[in-house]
């Protein structure tokens, strides 16, 4: 199975929230609760379509293909902030993430950063510490959708 790695485009917004979705729905399950999971990842007839795709567009946005089907994507914004990443559960454990990951923070030293920040959930921040990526705090009530709750850390990488 050929493995591309490749810089979003529009046509990739779609397939980009449906691995978020299955990420979510069927990854973070197990460290958050049902509540959590679906208001972090509501179904796609309460997704704002274009407002995904402008999210994806306004970043630097890379996705992972096999077979030429999007199975996880990344980003960092002009800032910093890595924002999203988020493997197809079907795909994880194949070093998609740290493809992603080691995509975004050379593409974020080219464009002059010296420091990646990110939210990391419950169920990322272990990926996010085996990328070299330190834990600055952890916000238990701070984020909320849609009324919800749903923890997670503050985390950091020093660009070299």
């Amino acid at each position: 199975m050929p493995t591309t790695l490749r810089a979003y485009v529009p046509a990739d917004a779609v397939p980009t929230w449906r691995v978020y979705y299955a990420a979510v729905r069927r990854t973070a399950i197990r460290d958050y609760t049902e509540e959590q999971v679906r208001a972090w990842a509501p179904d796609e007839s309460e997704v704002d379509a274009q407002a995904w795709a402008d999210r994806r567009a306004a970043a630097h946005t890379y996705v992972v293909c096999v077979d030429d089907v999007v199975v996880g994507f990344s980003d960092f914004t002009d800032d910093g902030l890595l924002d999203m990443l988020f493997v197809h559960p079907d795909h994880s454990g194949r070093g998609i993430a740290r493809l992603l990951v080691e995509k975004v923070q050379d593409e974020a030293g080219k464009r002059g950063l010296t420091r990646l920040i990110t939210h990391a959930s419950r169920t990322a921040r272990p990926a996010f510490e085996s990328f070299g990526f330190v834990v600055d705090r952890e916000n238990p009530t701070n984020q909320t959708r849609s009324g919800v709750i749903i923890p997670n850390y503050d985390m950091h990488y020093d660009l070299p």
